[in-house]
């Protein structure tokens, strides 16, 4: 691997029954990350993490938390076990993992991100209740066909992906149509996602305006490595910007595909993708095919990746 290389950490929808148990079981600084989470947030997350039940763990203001205590701890783990290999150029989080990028820069303490998240959660999952919505993954449409689909349909982008997978919300009536109109436009797929609400669209502009007031109490600081904004695509620098993407992100466009884009123009073509699941790993096999990511969620990866980091082949 590269000596210059950036950290991805998971979004929602990767968390699952089990995440983090290994690395409880195997790692102090883990077991260190689950009992901080559970002192912060005042309930056993880390049982939701370990035991379930999945309905549990499948609730936004649990799962958003979880997945972000599941990445830090195997974060701490693999810093303790290869630290040199371990300092990135670039952090970025897709959506809620762009709370752990903070955590990972030095920008938020872990307690106050965990319990932003959290809050961050509950409010989006009772603005979907006052105001409902859907989601759909529409695949094999480019982004300007997907732009035009949205201003007929009346609905809005809430992520670029990755070349030829975009998401989109809105409300019932105006995702169906949506599907419907997308297929006969030529796209391969039109996919309704299974979520509670319309999220990073103006539906959670209410979500958003809690969280800045969450915001104001919490102390922000100036990031050591640059972090990469989901609604800019750019280094956010300042902790007043950090604050004020945080507030945007909520109910705006993730531009995930972008944020990639930049980091791999600076001349990262190594990434460690931290927390449940490969997704960022697939997304970046379609934006570059030529980048190597490594996945770091369990006792085996964090060993796997010290050998792979001391040269043992990163591929």
């Amino acid at each position: 691997m590269n000596a210059v290389k950036a950290l991805l950490f998971a979004g929602q929808g990767a968390q699952y029954v089990g995440m983090g148990k290994d690395l409880f079981a195997e790692f102090t600084e883990s077991r260190e990350v689950f009992a901080k989470a559970d002192r912060a947030l005042g309930f056993s997350l880390s049982g939701i993490c370990f035991e379930g039940p999945p309905e549990e763990l499948l609730k936004t203001n649990n799962c958003q938390p979880a997945i972000l205590t599941v990445s830090i701890a195997a974060l701490r783990a693999f810093e303790s076990r290869c630290p040199a290999a371990a300092g990135p150029n670039y952090v970025a989080g897709l959506s809620l993992g762009e709370y752990s990028a903070l955590v990972a820069a030095g920008a938020l303490s872990f307690k106050d991100a965990v319990y932003l998240v959290r809050k961050r959660g509950e409010f989006m999952e009772e603005e979907a209740a006052k105001k409902p919505g859907r989601m759909l993954s529409v695949i094999g449409m480019e982004r300007e066909a997907v732009k035009s689909l949205c201003a007929d349909t009346h609905t809005e982008i809430a992520n670029l992906n990755c070349p030829g997978q975009i998401v989109i919300s809105g409300g019932a009536k105006e995702i169906g149509e949506a599907e419907i109109l997308a297929k006969e436009r030529g796209a391969k797929m039109a996919v309704a996602l299974e979520v509670s609400g319309a999220f990073h669209s103006s539906f959670m502009k209410g979500a958003s305006d809690r969280l800045a007031r969450e915001l104001e109490n919490v102390e922000i600081h100036k990031p050591r490595i640059p972090v990469i904004s989901n609604v800019t695509a750019r280094p956010a620098t300042t902790p007043d910007e950090i604050k004020a993407n945080l507030i945007r992100q909520v109910a705006s466009s993730v531009l995930w595909e972008d944020s990639m884009r930049l980091i791999l123009s600076a001349g990262v073509s190594d990434f460690l993708e931290f927390g449940p699941g490969k997704v960022l790993k697939g997304l970046m096999r379609r934006i570059d095919s030529k980048a190597t990511v490594v996945n770091v969620e369990k006792k085996d990866d964090i060993i796997g990746c010290m050998g792979e980091l001391k040269g043992e082949g990163s591929r």
